[in-house]
């Protein structure tokens, strides 16, 4: 019990900066994968193009590969971050090609009727997804993105092996410092990462649920 009390406090403030990680990275995330989206549904074939690149590459190279570039490479560039926003780039850039595939599943699953329906009564692109499409796929999107995001919760314990130190990195740390108490350590630590991850798991399920009735 001695070493729960003796890591408590490095704990609590990696779970904050895994917090911080989890919110600016997963919005950031959001934002770009909602771009990218919509480009892969743009009648622009140079976007379309451009989207299905930039989600195919990304989605195929581990996390460790983008952080690795993000931390070492970007400084080589010019770039004068901190390895907390380095990482922050890097679990935007990884996570959003996976947020756009949730929304272009969403969007696919709008009976295409719909968009040929605004469109015969003179809607442009961006009005037809907007106000017909966006609407009508949010809520078949919301649970696959909180599911993304769990994912995410769970890819910022790779960034405590760049010098962040989030939640992960604190129990290596714990680990180390009382080799007699390790299992307690670890134990600790995935509570406080549960402490995420159930709710999330439950209100996506919640959700979908909802989203089954009301289909």
């Amino acid at each position: 019990m001695d070493a729960i009390i003796d890591v408590t406090p490095a704990y609590l403030a990696g779970f904050w900066t895994t917090l911080q990680l989890l919110v600016i990275s997963g919005i950031g995330a959001f934002i770009v994968g909602a771009i990218i989206a919509v480009m892969r549904i743009s009648p622009v074939p140079s976007l379309r193009a451009f989207a299905t690149v930039y989600t195919e590459v990304l989605r195929n190279v581990p996390l460790l590969l983008v952080l690795m570039f993000c931390a070492l490479v970007l400084p080589i560039l010019g770039s004068d971050l901190d390895y907390f926003p380095l990482a922050l780039i890097g679990l935007t850039a990884y996570t959003s090609p996976f947020v756009a595939e949730a929304i272009r599943s969403g969007f696919n699953g709008v009976p295409v009727g719909q968009a040929e329906a605004a469109r015969s009564i003179g809607m442009g692109f961006t009005q037809t997804v907007g106000l017909v499409v966006l609407p009508q796929a949010g809520r078949m999107v919301v649970p696959p993105l909180i599911n993304v995001f769990i994912a995410l919760t769970k890819n910022t314990s790779v960034a405590g092996i760049f010098f962040v130190d989030e939640l992960f990195k604190q129990t290596n740390a714990g680990a180390r410092d009382n080799p007699d108490a390790v299992i307690l350590i670890l134990l600790y630590a995935a509570l406080l990462y549960l402490c995420v991850t159930v709710p999330l798991g439950l209100i996506a399920g919640a959700i979908e649920k909802r989203v089954v009735v009301m289909r």
